[in-house]
């Protein structure tokens, strides 16, 4: 039988999965929203502004799945 401090473990690694996720679905658009909004601004700057947007959105998403995988970790240590 799972005990409640296992339960709640693994609530914890669940909610947490999810505040990631919202939270870099947040960021991410806003990000997006900024960088279309600078090249609409600067056209001629648009390649830079481009790069530095990708550049931000996968290091947005490794974080992502660094807390999911963290969290595997931690639901891993129950059992």
């Amino acid at each position: 039988m799972i005990s409640v401090g296992a339960g709640l473990i693994a609530l914890a690694a669940g909610l947490g999965v999810a505040f990631a996720a919202i939270g870099s679905a947040t960021a991410q658009g806003r990000t997006a929203a900024a960088a279309l909004d600078a090249m609409w601004r600067q056209p001629e700057a648009s390649g830079a502004i481009q790069t530095a947007m990708m550049l931000a959105l996968a290091f947005m998403e490794f974080l992502t799945i660094l807390v999911l995988l963290v969290a595997f970790m931690i639901v891993g240590k129950i059992g």
